[in-house]
């Protein structure tokens, strides 16, 4: 389902799936009480590729469930890297390091709030990882990652 979702362009799974994961967030207190959904963004080159952000969808279904506002502009990739599929834990880490950003503009939006980053899947958790440390050192109080798929589960990771 994922993999129709990200090369397929079969963008209703990606709100199908992120109600269902909306569902579970609701009896998790940390989660539903965010102030933000931020979906890892892609790189501007990759958007124009594919044509739309797979994880905006999820978000979107996540917060037609939980009412959590979806933002997309406040994270930036500012750098195009090497799909993570075929990479290994360590590769994968340096191929997201310092990889995003929070736009200049939306710094005090993030400030002492809580967000809840929403990826596609989750495999060592590297990615949210590195957006996780650009929302931190713009201040956000709280950070949370949630994804429709968990292919491993990494340090610190836990399905719900």
């Amino acid at each position: 389902i994922v993999h129709q979702l990200k090369y397929e362009e079969k963008t209703s799974f990606g709100i199908a799936l992120g109600k269902r994961v909306g569902g579970k967030l609701l009896s998790l207190p940390q989660f539903v009480s965010a102030d933000y959904l931020i979906p890892i963004p892609l790189h501007k080159t990759k958007l124009k590729e594919r044509g739309y952000n797979q994880s905006d969808f999820i978000a979107r279904g996540i917060s037609s469930v939980t009412k959590i506002s979806v933002a997309t502009k406040f994270l930036s990739r500012t750098k195009y890297t090497q799909s993570q599929t075929k990479l290994k834990f360590q590769e994968r880490r340096e191929n997201v390091n310092d990889v995003f950003v929070v736009k200049n503009k939306f710094q005090k939006e993030i400030a002492n709030k809580t967000v809840l980053l929403v990826d596609d899947v989750i495999t060592t958790g590297a990615t949210v990882s590195s957006a996780s440390s650009a929302l931190k050192a713009s201040g956000a109080k709280n950070v949370y990652a949630v994804s429709a798929a968990l292919t491993a589960l990494a340090d610190g990771v836990k399905s719900i």
